[in-house]
């Protein structure tokens, strides 16, 4: 259209998706190395995928599902619930990824209007979609310093004082983009449960499967109307997730959590690689890995931009890592270390480390 002024609002004020300029560009850097987006370079269990090949002519592959997911999906996620995450009152849902998981949620318990809390660095996805649903009064806390976890005294004091109370505060953990893991002690429970608590999971690092695009969400049982209500924002939206893909989840969950975790022993050296070339910052400047796949690492203080760090390092030195303004932080950087293998982590490492010695020691030099 050609006017912005026949455009939603809602739609126009919503921050672009980061990823998007992060792909652009690595296509406009020469031979640029990814230490950006969040992936995992390990594909679905093998044993996963050939009983797929042999569901692609099965008639029901190529129909609608349940709504709320496969039947035989949904018993085996209310298993794996109780018997890895300890929640034991929570029904599922299956979704489209986890990003999709998160709009049913805001779309369910929130209107235009209605405050929020997440905290920062926030995940940029959550921030967009509270934007783009009409919720534009967002309460950001800051992170404790030290640690990056969520300061629950100014949560306490905020939920206190704002009125009408916030609808809807946003927990991530493991942390993204900060890769840090939240201790139990200020959790209660790794994933906690109650009639207040929806818990939201993805099958895109664990098993590799990114473009498959299975998520889901625990919601309490008890909670009849509220699932109700999700199955209209469901319905409205992908319908169902892919079926084909929600059999791929059924079989890479009978390989055991035995599966991943042998996969995410892999991933300890790429964090070493990865916090080795983070050095020239400082020790005290890096954060996470401890969590999930990012590090996260603040630039020195007169490089408040860092969009233009990050172009700088694309077209430099050939490594594009994500801008810590699109999650609330300018000033810092966020670093995936689970896409490449550690040959291929070593060479990007390799050119992460040359530029921010650069960096530190000469500047941007151009």
């Amino acid at each position: 259209m050609g006017s912005c002024g026949k455009l939603a609002k809602r739609a126009v004020e919503t921050d672009m998706p980061v990823m998007v300029q992060i792909q652009q560009l690595i296509r406009g850097a020469q031979n640029a190395v990814s230490l950006a987006q969040g992936v995992v370079h390990w594909q679905p269990p093998k044993q996963a995928l050939d009983k797929v090949k042999e569901l692609v002519w099965e008639p029901s592959i190529s129909r609608y599902g349940a709504d709320e997911g496969i039947p035989e999906l949904r018993e085996a996620l209310v298993k794996k619930l109780r018997q890895e995450n300890k929640l034991c009152k929570s029904s599922v849902m299956v979704t489209a990824g986890a990003n999709q998981a998160f709009v049913n949620l805001v779309l369910t318990l929130c209107d235009a209007g209605d405050s929020v809390v997440m905290f920062a660095p926030y995940y940029f996805n959550a921030y967009m979609s509270f934007q783009m649903t009409g919720v534009t009064n967002i309460l950001v806390g800051l992170g404790q310093p030290n640690t990056l976890y969520p300061d629950a005294d100014w949560l306490e004091k905020t939920l206190s004082e704002t009125k009408p109370t916030p609808k809807l505060v946003t927990v991530v953990n493991p942390g993204n983009p900060s890769g840090t893991y939240i201790p139990e002690p200020l959790l209660k429970h790794s994933c906690v449960e109650g009639n207040h608590i929806v818990n939201i999971f993805s099958f895109s690092k664990a098993y590799g499967m990114m473009g498959w695009r299975v998520g889901y969400i625990a919601y309490p049982s008890e909670a009849d109307d509220f699932g109700t209500q999700l199955l209209k924002v469901q319905d409205n939206i992908p319908i169902c997730a892919s079926i084909l893909s929600q059999h791929l989840a059924l079989y890479s969950l009978e390989m055991g959590s035995e599966w991943v975790v042998e996969r995410v022993k892999g991933l300890v050296k790429n964090r070493e690689i990865v916090l080795e070339a983070l050095s020239p910052l400082g020790e005290e400047s890096v954060k996470g890995g401890e969590g999930a796949i990012y590090l996260w690492a603040k630039l020195p203080d007169k490089y408040v931009d860092d969009s233009e760090f990050v172009h700088w390092l694309a077209h430099r030195h050939g490594v594009v890592v994500i801008p810590g303004s699109a999650c609330g932080c300018p000033g810092n950087v966020r670093i995936s270390f689970g896409g490449l293998l550690e040959d291929d982590c070593k060479a990007a490492a390799g050119r992460l480390r040359k530029g921010l010695e650069e960096l530190v020691k000469d500047g941007m030099v151009k």
